[in-house]
């Protein structure tokens, strides 16, 4: 009889830990949509001498450790984080617009934090926007 308790309850806590780890898959693979007014937003391509150094520097301070140096999502925090970090150099990524990328990157969700509050100046925000999408 002990025996028997024993098994039904190794198979009740191995179904247990599938369901969940079958339930935090399809949370991780549900996909990020922009709401359709942030997917229409128009980038003001701002362009003066320091942009793009000002982009990489902002980059380097805020996204880097998830994201990694060349943006392939290789960053040292990436493997500690319960989502994938995406690989700024694959055609899905960027296939996206400017307004999605712009929501994802200061929006956040998940693991992605959101930065409103830690970069409120716009255009410093659509510099990082803008130098992510040059990897």
């Amino acid at each position: 009889m002990k025996k028997q308790l024993l098994f039904i309850g190794v198979i009740a806590l191995a179904s247990f830990t599938l369901l969940s780890m079958s339930l935090m898959t399809s949370l991780q693979e549900k996909p990020w949509e922009a709401p359709a007014k942030y997917q229409k937003m128009k980038n003001p391509e701002l362009k003066n001498a320091d942009s793009d150094q000002i982009g990489r520097i902002l980059y380097s301070k805020h996204c880097k450790s998830c994201h990694g140096s060349k943006g392939k999502g290789d960053g040292k925090k990436s493997a500690s984080l319960d989502t994938k970090t995406p690989d700024f150099t694959k055609e899905s990524f960027k296939n996206q617009t400017d307004g999605t990328l712009y929501y994802k990157t200061f929006i956040g969700r998940d693991d992605m934090p959101s930065f409103k509050k830690k970069i409120t100046d716009t255009e410093e925000q659509w510099l990082i926007v803008n130098y992510i999408k040059s990897f």
